[in-house]
């Protein structure tokens, strides 16, 4: 137990086998730059000819994009046999030697495999760099660093959190909320990575599935800043746990983007921390009456800045919704938010 207990706290989590199988894997290109693609909500049904139209975007998205990463953010599969819809699911990106993670949604364990299972099966596939904490509530907890172009040191940091699924409590019905566990692991883990940078935050970015509250009070503010499609609430937990606060007090998290909602794809600034969607990617198995159909979201990031580029890519080559943060969210800024 000793082990467990030392793997969930921030400093030894940085010491782990998990971390350090993972540490050298992503770098920044010579030019300073590195691409994400994010993916969500591919919703694969098994044997359901729809779910292809989710492999095609995908296809075509990496073909475009040529990214140096990928990241799921939940509800990957959709039925049954589940083991075949994340094959299928990842089968873009393996097929391009890429590296890429995931963070588990609320319905990808709702089928023949149960969350550990679900991690059992993916991390040694081919490029992934899933993580998890023991000890800790969720399965796919991890953080990812971003190597210089140099390779000497990490440069850009990437977390992952696993937002569960539904709550359990009958006092508080609907969806989960990440607990104070990880929460607390993630407040050390950020601590410890600025003391390892002589006490400068390094800049990160969040990937999770189901958005925190914090989401509905950005868009139900009138002068926040929101570029891009909202077609409904952010379906987030009644419970704040306090992630937010938590990614504000320690200064690193520049952004979060989830998924979850299938007809939401803005950003919104929000007390200085951008909160995002990930464009719907999946086919016609579920609910996504958004115009220009499935895509994905794309991240720039740049060696050195607390900035990065975004954009949703969709089929036919058509690129909408492109953002500079933070320059297209403060006073004065020196960029066009609708370019």
């Amino acid at each position: 137990m000793k082990e467990v207990a030392e793997t969930a706290t921030g400093a030894s989590y940085l010491d782990s086998a998990t971390y350090k199988a993972h540490a050298d894997k992503l770098k920044f290109n010579a030019d300073g730059k590195f691409k994400i693609v994010q993916f969500t909500d591919v919703h694969w049904v098994p044997g359901n000819p729809a779910s292809e139209e989710a492999a095609e975007c995908m296809n075509e998205v990496l073909d475009a994009e040529k990214p140096d990463f990928v990241i799921y953010t939940g509800d990957i599969v959709f039925a049954k046999p589940a083991a075949e819809g994340f094959r299928k699911a990842f089968e873009p990106v393996i097929s391009r030697n890429l590296p890429f993670a995931v963070t588990l949604g609320n319905h990808d364990d709702e089928h023949d495999m149960s969350r550990q299972e679900i991690y059992a099966f993916i991390k040694d596939m081919p490029g992934s760099l899933t993580g998890t904490v023991e000890g800790l509530n969720g399965v796919t907890n991890f953080i990812l660093p971003i190597q210089s172009s140099k390779g000497a040191k990490e440069a850009f940091i990437l977390y992952g959190f696993d937002s569960l699924a539904y709550s359990r409590k009958e006092e508080t019905k609907g969806y989960d909320w990440i607990k104070s566990d990880q929460i607390d692991w993630y407040r050390k883990s950020s601590a410890a990575l600025t003391a390892k940078n002589s006490g400068k935050p390094l800049p990160a970015l969040a990937f999770f599935h189901i958005p925190v509250p914090e989401y509905n009070q950005a868009a139900s503010d009138e002068n926040t800043l929101l570029i891009g499609i909202r077609k409904e609430k952010a379906c987030a937990p009644v419970v704040n746990s306090g992630l937010f606060t938590a990614m504000l007090e320690a200064g690193d998290v520049m952004a979060t983007f989830v998924g979850h909602d299938h007809v939401n794809d803005y950003v919104a600034n929000w007390k200085g921390i951008l909160l995002g969607y990930g464009r719907f990617t999946g086919g016609k198995t579920v609910y996504h009456d958004v115009p220009g159909g499935n895509g994905a979201r794309v991240f720039e990031l740049t060696e050195g800045s607390r900035s990065f580029k975004s954009w949703i890519r969709l089929k036919d080559d058509k690129v909408i919704s492109s953002i500079h943060y933070p320059a297209d969210f403060v006073k004065g800024g020196d960029s066009n938010p609708f370019a």
